[in-house]
Order: C-alpha cells, then sequence, then structure tokens
C-alpha cells in the first residue's frame, strides 16, 4: 500500500514537481510500447482483445468444454444438465450422418404447443452444439434451429429460457452462425434474459452478446437495443464469473463512443473503480482498467473518473498494481491530465514518484529525458 504522497528527491512539492514535469513524464511512458491486454488470448476475441481468464467458472457453461480446446487453458468444470440428459444424447449423436435427424427432431420439439418439448429440445441443441465445430455449422444451416430459439429468450420457464441462451452462445462460437443469430432477432431478446433470466442465463446472455460484438456493426446496436444497463448491473451485482463477462462485453461494446456514454450514464465507473483498485480477484483489477481507460476517451467518462476517486486508485495501481496494470493506469492519466485540476490532484496523491520509477523501467532515451527533466524542476 502506498505511504509516501507527493515527495521526489526530498523536495516539498512545490519545489520538486510542476505541470511541465507530469506531462512530460506521462508522454515518456505514452511513447513506450503499449502494453499487452488482459483480454488477450480470449477466442472470443481478435488476438489483441482477449483473456482466457474470462472463461473460467465455479459452476461454468458449456462453452467451457470449447474455450479449453480453443485456448488449452487448464480444466475447467463445466455445468450441464443431468447425466441421463446429457452424457447419453452427445454419445449417441457420433457423427454428422446421424445429427441431421438429430436437429429435425429438436426442431419439431421447439415447434411443439407442450412447454417440456420445448424445454428438451433447447437443452439437446445446447449439448449437441456444445463441443464440435462441425455440429455447430450443421445446427446453423438448419433453416428451423436457430430462429426457433430466438422466442424461447422470452420464456417464462426458467430451464427453457437457460438452455435457450446457452444453445445460442454455443452456436456463436461458429463465425457464419453469428450473423444468423442477429438476422433472426437474437440481440433484444438476448437483453431481455440478460436482465430476467437466472444467473447462469444472465452470464450467458452476457457472453453471446460479447460473442455477436465482433461483428463490428453489431456493436452499436446492441448499445442502442439497451444492453449497456443491464452489464452495469451484472458488473455491480454479479459473481466474480458475472463480473468478468460484463467487463469483456463492455470493453468490446466500448469500441462505440455511444457506448461508452452509456457506460458513463448507466454509472459505470464507480464499479470499475472499485474493481480496479483491487476489489476482485482473477485478474479483475486488470481487466476492470482497461475498461476505464477506455471510459477515459470521452469527456464524461473523465469526469466520472475523477469524481469517484479514480485518481487515488490510478496512483494506488501505477505503484503497486501489476505491470499491465500499470501501463493502463498511465494511459488513463495521460487521458485526465488536460485539466490542470486534475494534475493538481495527480500531485498531491502522490502520482510523480511512482511515474519516474515506471519510466526509468522504460527506454533508456526516456529514462535519461525524465532524469534531467527532475534534476531542472
Amino acid at each position: 500500500m502506498r505511504t509516501v504522497r507527493s515527495t521526489l528527491l526530498d523536495r516539498p512539492p512545490s519545489e520538486a514537481l510542476s505541470d511541465s514535469f507530469i506531462d512530460f513524464t506521462l508522454h515518456q511512458l505514452s511513447l513506450l510500447p503499449p502494453p499487452p491486454s488482459p483480454f488477450h488470448h480470449h477466442p472470443f476475441f481478435d488476438a489483441d482483445d482477449a483473456s482466457g481468464d474470462f472463461s473460467r467458472t465455479s459452476f461454468g457453461s458449456d462453452i467451457s468444454g470449447e474455450l479449453q480446446r480453443l485456448a488449452s487453458i487448464s480444466p475447467i468444470p463445466h455445468r450441464d444438465l443431468p447425466p441421463s440428459d446429457s452424457a447419453a444424447e452427445e454419445v449417441t449423436v457420433a457423427s454428422l450422418a446421424e445429427l441431421g435427424p438429430a436437429i429435425a427432431a429438436c426442431v419439431d420439439g421447439l415447434a411443439s404447443d407442450s412447454l417440456e418439448s420445448k424445454r428438451s429440445a433447447a437443452a439437446r441443441l445446447r449439448l449437441l452444439a456444445k463441443h464440435r465445430s462441425d455440429f455447430r455449422a450443421a445446427i446453423g444451416a438448419d433453416p428451423g434451429a436457430i430462429p426457433s430459439l430466438v422466442p424461447l429468450l422470452r420464456s417464462g420457464d426458467p430451464s427453457t429460457q437457460e438452455n435457450a441462451v446457452t444453445a445460442l452462445l454455443n452456436l456463436s462460437l461458429e463465425e457464419p452462425n453469428k450473423t444468423l443469430i442477429t438476422s433472426a432477432g437474437a440481440i433484444k431478446p438476448l437483453i431481455y434474459a440478460l436482465k430476467t433470466g437466472t444467473s447462469v442465463s444472465k452470464q450467458n446472455a452476457a457472453c453471446a452478446l460479447m460473442s455477436l460484438s465482433l461483428i463490428e456493426d453489431n456493436r452499436g446496436t446492441i448499445g442502442a437495443c439497451g444492453a449497456v444497463p443491464p452489464l452495469v448491473s451484472l458488473l455491480q451485482n454479479g459473481s466474480d464469473r458475472g463480473k468478468k463477462d460484463a467487463l469483456t462485453t463492455l470493453y468490446k461494446l466500448c469500441s462505440v463512443r455511444r457506448n461508452k456514454e452509456r457506460a458513463v450514464e448507466a454509472g459505470a465507473v464507480a464499479p470499475l473503480v472499485e474493481l480496479a483498485g483491487g476489489g476482485g480477484g482473477g485478474g479483475m483489477a486488470e481487466k476492470a482498467m482497461v475498461v476505464l481507460c477506455s471510459l477515459a476517451g470521452i469527456p464524461e467518462g473523465r469526469t466520472g473518473i475523477v469524481e469517484e476517486g479514480g485518481i487515488p486508485v490510478l496512483v494506488e495501481v501505477i505503484e503497486d498494481g501489476s505491470g499491465r496494470g500499470k501501463e493502463f493506469a498511465v494511459s488513463a492519466m495521460l487521458q485526465l491530465c488536460g485539466d490542470p485540476r486534475n494534475r493538481s490532484l495527480m500531485v498531491r496523491e502522490g502520482a510523480i514518484p511512482p511515474l519516474v520509477a515506471l519510466s526509468q523501467t522504460g527506454s533508456a532515451r526516456a529514462k535519461h529525458k525524465v532524469d534531467t527533466i527532475a534534476l531542472r524542476t
């Protein structure tokens, strides 16, 4: 924990520090190579965007098996239906030749008037789409499968809704299915499940929306349809896994400026500041810092960060955080320091010593320039 505030070379802040020193130090740090994002290597994201940690869960979803295969992460326990419904069905459909009749039976079940038939059909599609890419492609190619799952997202039966959400999440791993799911009108019903479902339904709905957001045109649509407030609610009130899922989805959606504004309006800054300051395990602090840095890119976000006590947290992270967390905290601070009042807050919170220490881990040129400026101030 930080114990030093606003000291440098044992001189008072008024003698040792200046706005130009802060600006120069942050500028030099901004010229260093960007840190790898903590979202790296998540199969939902491009190479620059992801983190396998977001798939970890104590109870998991069906998608955990696919993440294990794609990302080579450690085994993750997953939440399944009872063995009488799950293992047997997965074993009996072992090839594409057998899959066609199985899909047709599921589509018929989804069209049934019986709730039990709908629930069972959605559960079987969820399982069939769980691991195999060729199965997911075949299910997506059936003209009745995805469109028949979408209405069940609004089911009043929690189990039916959860099976439909998770089936669509699993299907969305197959790239062409993203477009099919979007075209079937799934975005608003997924947001409904995000608002009203069980904890598992909410988490998997967040993941499904994140998967659909890999289509760039969907990001604005998802935000405009109202996804951001329930994602912020999940960030505030969800389990650790729910918070991670919300962070992942907000990270992707906030590449759109209007979604940044929506996130600030929905109250995202306060929980992000809390999480960035260490209010969560499993790498959540780094991930929250990335989203916070994104929100610092708009005036409303910068104002919110300051009002929610974000500057002391940024200084804490720069001093005591992980290597990647420090770099993202510097990036956020760099965006905040355009306001002279924020620079004064940074000085009072003791930003300069950890900034100088961090800059000394950069290039030799940056180190030399920071040392020279420190001697002249």
